[in-house]
């Protein structure tokens, strides 16, 4: 039986030789997959990129090159006044009136709104019967539209001849009615009242959801540690529920500072400007008086405002939450 002998390819004088470079196709193929992913990436953004900048950037750039302009609202603008409707801002009665409004509103709600939300979140969050029916009525109104609010309190403060005049001439408290919206002295008593019942239901529900995310072990620890139900209250849960509590002032003010469907179909902004805010001024001025340029800039005072509000609470009140939050991100991408 004869063998043949195959030598090894190895072996011979070319054995230490480097072999030949990888084909290019390999990484080719991850560039061509790269540059398909970018393209895919950038082409899903660019729709909503195209929305945002028509439908939010260019209006905000012409509103700021309107303000310094007198202009009704036809053409292009051309009869410029620099600054000057600006410094009428600040000699405008009413403009300064609803900065005033607005920081009552504000005041309000954040004493009284939001705790009275927190109170019914804390007792919903309780082993009680029938609390989601509860839960579902007291978010309810914030499901209906401010339009359709406002009609229905209009009706329900109506003078003389409204549901609430009834009701208190009925229990035998007739001498507290009155002109509610109709009248100065009451009208943004009436109003906040409106804003409560329509916006408090947002709130508690943000609270309830922070609630039911503090783990019961740390409850139940305090109770067996002896601590009563105020001490578990203030030392455990308000200190964990304290994020969600400073994402609720912050959405309530800058709400605050924007208002304005419910007080155009409720009051419109009287009687006498003593219900107006910022918004309902700027639209008065832009869409009944015509006077657009100063119209522009109470809308750029708005968003000045709101953007320096923003800023300067996520400098002060949120800067620990969103370090939290980076450093929880970057810890999971180690």
């Amino acid at each position: 039986m004869t063998s043949t002998y195959l030598p090894d390819k190895r072996s011979g004088p070319d054995a230490g030789a480097a072999l030949p470079p990888p084909a290019a196709g390999p990484a080719r193929g991850r560039a061509r997959r790269r540059a398909r992913h970018w393209l895919t990436a950038v082409g899903l953004q660019v729709p909503a990129l195209v929305l945002f900048g028509t439908l939010v950037l260019l209006p905000m750039l012409f509103a700021l090159y309107a303000a310094f302009f007198r202009w009704g609202g036809f053409g292009m603008p051309e009869d410029y006044v620099g600054g000057d409707n600006f410094t009428r801002l600040f000699e405008d009665p009413v403009f300064l009136g609803d900065l005033w409004r607005c920081l009552l509103l504000v005041l309000l709600s954040l004493a009284l709104q939001l705790p009275f939300a927190l109170a019914l979140a804390v007792a919903l969050n309780q082993r009680i019967r029938g609390r989601a029916v509860y839960r579902m009525l007291f978010f309810a109104p914030y499901i209906l539209s401010e339009a359709i609010t406002g009609v229905l309190f209009g009706m329900i403060f109506a003078p003389d001849d409204g549901l609430a005049d009834h009701v208190l001439g009925a229990v035998g408290l007739d001498g507290l009615g009155g002109q509610w919206f109709a009248d100065p002295s009451t009208v943004m008593a009436t109003l906040f009242l409106v804003m409560t019942w329509k916006y408090f239901g947002f709130h508690m529900m943000l609270y309830l959801a922070g609630l039911q995310s503090i783990p019961a072990e740390l409850t139940e620890a305090a109770l067996i540690d002896g601590a009563g139900p105020w001490q578990r209250f203030r030392h455990v849960t308000l200190p964990l529920l304290a994020p969600t509590l400073r994402i609720s002032v912050f959405l309530s003010v800058i709400g605050s500072i924007q208002l304005f469907d419910l007080v155009w179909v409720t009051t419109a902004g009287g009687p006498d400007h003593h219900s107006e805010t910022m918004a309902v001024t700027m639209f008065q001025y832009g869409f009944k008086r015509y006077q657009v340029g100063y119209a522009s800039a109470i809308s750029v005072a708005m968003f000045a405002i709101s953007l320096v509000f923003a800023l300067a609470y996520q400098r002060f009140v949120l800067r620990r939450d969103l370090e939290g939050a980076t450093t929880t991100l970057r810890g999971g991408g180690s």
